[in-house]
């Protein structure tokens, strides 16, 4: 079984939309995934998502299921030192590493700031309905692997936001999300894919073989966009610092 996971093209946050680069970047994604064999497209219920499925979905003449738990991971924020709230992957690297709790894939939720948040709650629901999920594909979940109880090579697509694909590949791989949300970046329209291994009958582990994949954007010329991104050096001011 493969996974492709999606994320929404250049979004414009103000009305959860796409911009003009988000669209081209959504159109081009379609000229790579539409022609593809997928049993199944699922779905987030934000607009940036949305209209980024659309123009695949349209060129394969498809439907999507939409999935509440694709939904991105803003609901569970944390307090930021200035007191405001805001999302767990915005932290500075030099605040979040200094506590060895957040490497940990058990631990990290107990941190106060994150218990604070119910971030437990919020990680099980995106756990719990990508079990369902796969479970409905034949995959079940069985400690830190699947019993493939209907072994399959079928190749679902899921449309979503960084944010999420990072709490679904934590628990795919028994990896903190801090250290992906961190560590990795998923530019927009980006595709990231996880294959099942069933090296003994019945036993399935997902594994990793691209991540981010923007391949469709540069073949056809596109820039990849900045956006989930901050400065690369702190003397650029075009770029996001905080």
């Amino acid at each position: 079984m493969k996974l492709l996971i999606i994320r929404h093209g250049d979004p414009d946050y103000t009305t959860d939309s796409l911009t003009e680069k988000g669209h081209r970047e959504a159109q081009l994604l379609a000229g790579r995934i539409a022609p593809m064999p997928i049993a199944s497209y699922y779905v987030s219920p934000l607009g940036r998502a949305q209209a980024t499925a659309a123009y695949t979905l349209a060129q394969c003449g498809r439907s999507a299921q939409t999935l509440d738990w694709l939904h991105e991971f803003d609901r569970n924020l944390i307090i930021g030192p200035d007191g405001q709230p805001r999302i767990a992957w915005d932290m500075l690297p030099a605040d979040w590493t200094a506590v060895p709790a957040y490497y940990d894939k058990d631990r990290w939720t107990d941190v106060p700031v994150m218990a604070q948040a119910d971030m437990a709650s919020g990680i099980a629901y995106v756990q719990n309905g990508l079990d369902a999920l796969l479970g409905a594909h034949g995959y079940e979940r069985q400690g830190h692997c699947y019993r493939a109880v209907r072994p399959n090579e079928d190749t679902i697509a899921l449309f979503c936001h960084f944010g999420v694909e990072c709490v679904m590949l934590g628990h795919l791989l028994g990896i903190s999300p801090m250290v992906l949300w961190h560590g990795f970046m998923a530019a927009p329209t980006s595709v990231t894919t996880a294959v099942t291994e069933e090296r003994r009958e019945g036993c399935a582990y997902f594994r990793v073989t691209a991540f981010g994949d923007i391949s469709h954007l540069y073949a056809n010329g596109e820039a990849p966009a900045f956006a989930g991104r901050f400065c690369e050096t702190f003397d650029n001011p075009l770029q996001r610092h905080d």
